[in-house]
């Protein structure tokens, strides 16, 4: 099975380092995100990879390929737009996918503990389009349900809620709802396939970290030097 990752965006809520490299090549411990999301299908047996590039994917592309050359992994580097939507990039792949009757997706800026053989076996029963990996998310403000006269009914005060993880497995119908360079995968996807009853959620109650703020950055820094597992499932000793 392949793994398509999104690495084309251009991270601007991390200007100061995406001012100078792409968002995945942003180093967790001393190598870039992409490496350790690449490491965690690596360890489940995903070893085939199409990497979607837009901004700055010449950078992106020199940089891994010095990182992985020791690596047993195939890797596909596509050019797939600066200004492409995350559906239009997928789209742009469809045709290093084939005849592969199931893939899997990932953002290129999120780290999990998630068992993707599991994950995948739970696709392959459930027999629906698309699989997404919820994972628990605590909100860090308060959420307001407001009636249709304005009125607040009722307050949660930072609630623990299920999102979207971004470790996904897709069919290879999936494409037939993309249809354009700007179509955009989570709104305009995920939404339909909900209605039509083929999107169904993996729930992973383990470790799940994104990188889309330098707080975040620092936090997975923090947790990567520390003796915590997280999402080291290849690493043996923890230091």
């Amino acid at each position: 099975m392949k793994l398509i990752i999104l690495a084309g965006g251009y991270g601007t809520r991390l200007a100061e380092e995406t001012k100078l490299k792409p968002k995945p090549l942003i180093k967790i411990g001393s190598k870039p995100i992409i490496w350790h999301i690449m490491k965690i299908y690596s360890y489940y047996g995903i070893n085939n990879f199409i990497i979607c590039l837009g901004y700055k994917g010449d950078l992106l592309k020199k940089e891994l390929n010095k990182l992985i050359f020791k690596e047993n992994w195939i890797v596909k580097y596509v050019n797939t737009g600066l200004k492409s939507m995350t559906g239009g990039r997928i789209k742009k792949v469809k045709k290093f996918i084939n005849t592969d009757k199931h893939f899997c997706l990932s953002y290129g800026d999120g780290l999990c503990d998630v068992n993707i053989k599991k994950l995948i076996k739970f696709h392959i029963k459930k027999n629906k389009l698309a699989t997404l990996t919820a994972v628990k998310y605590k909100n860090p403000k308060g959420v307001l349900q407001i009636n249709r006269n304005y009125r607040i009914i009722n307050i949660k005060e930072k609630p623990i809620e299920y999102i979207n993880g971004g470790f996904f497995v897709l069919s290879n119908n999936i494409f037939r709802y993309l249809k354009n360079n700007q179509t955009i995968f989570e709104k305009d996807c995920l939404p339909k396939l909900a209605k039509k009853k083929q999107l169904i959620a993996y729930k992973h109650r383990g470790f799940w970290g994104c990188m889309d703020t330098i707080r975040e950055k620092r936090e997975l820094n923090q947790i990567w030097k520390s003796n915590t597992k997280a999402w080291k499932v290849w690493v043996k000793k923890f230091s």
